[in-house]
């Protein structure tokens, strides 16, 4: 089961209520680039990649955390029933299926570590999962930005940038501007 763009944008909302900050217009950019982008790939579709990039921060909704955001928005999604939006709650931050790409603090039990290590290491990445991972990598709270710009930004507030994971999201941009015929680092979102 899958919500519709009104019920994510109303548990995006709720959320917000329960843990106010720059992470809900971030989502809503991440969604609306998703649905740009998306637009012009045949294979995707557009309403299911906005749905996906309002919902891939919404583990933000228990407060200020970092690692632990990816699992709380998964286990909050799974009791929903909406089991494909939970695992791009897990997907997003994981362009490269590595545990210790993670950026920030690991603020998760031994025991939540190994879920998230065993779920990335479980899914099979479709392009609805490579779509959010690029998307997060080119928005911020007011708008679209050149994905360099949004890579330095993460890298100033967090101290590092694993170059591995950097350089699998400049081959994600690149595969979605061979995908879609668009300049990503110029991206007009809708």
């Amino acid at each position: 089961m899958f919500p519709s763009k009104e019920q994510a944008l109303d548990l995006l909302n709720e959320a917000y209520l329960s843990n106010p900050g720059p992470w809900k217009d971030h989502s809503i950019i991440v969604a609306k680039c998703a649905y740009t982008i998306s637009k012009h790939c045949d294979d995707l579709d557009e309403d299911k990649a906005f749905i996906c990039g309002l919902l891939h921060d919404i583990g933000r909704r228990y407060g200020v955390t970092h690692l632990a955001h990816v699992i709380d928005g998964y286990h909050y999604l799974m009791k929903l029933g909406y089991e494909e939006a939970a695992r791009i709650c897990i997907t997003h931050s994981f362009a490269i299926k590595d545990i210790d790409t993670s950026i920030g603090e690991k603020d998760v039990s031994d025991n939540d570590l190994k879920i998230i290590n065993d779920l990335i290491q479980g899914y099979e990445y479709d392009d609805y999962d490579r779509l959010i991972q690029l998307c997060d990598s080119i928005s911020l709270p007011d708008g679209p930005v050149e994905i360099e710009v949004r890579m330095n930004d993460v890298k100033q507030r967090y101290g590092h940038y694993p170059q591995i994971k950097w350089d699998k999201h400049i081959e994600l941009k690149h595969y979605f501007e061979n995908k879609s015929g668009l300049d990503i680092d110029h991206l007009q979102i809708q």
